[in-house]
């Protein structure tokens, strides 16, 4: 039961981001300075909201690329991070559904991610703002004592590497985020899914990086401290 609601809690979180985060992109077309910074300050509102909400239920990951960082730092088994997983793509999946609906039953383009004719740019724009962020999660959740501020720091985490990424692929950072709007495009007949391979690996590269990245450099500092 215990592991059930952890899932029920990420599968509430990254709907609950896609449907209010995309949709804020969705409904101001993220067009001139107003809708980047809306939008940024979206998804960085949400992850502070749904981190002070289900955070201690699940740890609010929603998101796969910090699962695998977590994983790989031993903070969850593999067991849960399967769990944790589809639990996110079905939630991302939801609410893209329920978004596509609000937005007058078009399912196109609901906040799709794009390569923006440049695989290479995109790929790598995906793989090191996803470090970035990611990086920022573990060190915020590191300590017990960052707890009251943790939710803060990853979500103008978030917000920080929206204002850079949306110039160059729309960011991504979550395979899952993407995965639900590029889901629905594809049922309406768009072309947004033959691209989300970027989307996938990108932010899960990125995350296995920050989580190596972090390893090594909290290793380093354990060691100075003895």
């Amino acid at each position: 039961m215990k592991n059930l609601k952890k899932y029920i809690a990420e599968f509430v979180g990254t709907f609950v981001l896609v449907l209010v985060a995309c949709g804020v992109g969705v409904f101001s077309k993220c067009e001139g300075n107003d809708g980047v910074l809306l939008t940024a300050l979206a998804f960085g509102g949400v992850i502070v909201a749904m981190a002070y909400s289900i955070g201690n239920i699940s740890g609010c990951h929603i998101n796969p690329a910090v699962s695998v960082a977590v994983l790989i730092n031993g903070g969850m088994s593999v067991k849960d991070f399967i769990g944790y997983v589809i639990a996110q793509f079905l939630g991302a999946t939801a609410g893209a559904a329920v978004l596509g609906v609000l937005n007058g039953c078009q399912f196109q383009a609901l906040a799709t991610n794009s390569a923006n004719g440049n695989i290479g740019i995109a790929l790598l724009a995906e793989v090191l703002l996803t470090c970035v962020f990611v990086l920022a999660v573990l060190g915020a959740t590191s300590k017990a004592e960052n707890g009251k501020v943790a939710g803060l720091v990853i979500g103008g985490s978030l917000a920080l590497v929206h204002f850079l990424g949306i110039f160059i692929t729309g960011t991504s950072v979550n395979p899952a985020r993407s995965f639900g709007p590029a889901l629905m495009d594809a049922f309406a007949g768009g072309k947004a899914i033959a691209e989300y391979w970027i989307f996938l690996v990108g932010p899960m590269v990125g995350g296995v990086l920050a989580a190596l990245l972090w390893k090594f450099l909290n290793c380093k500092c354990k060691k100075e401290a003895k």
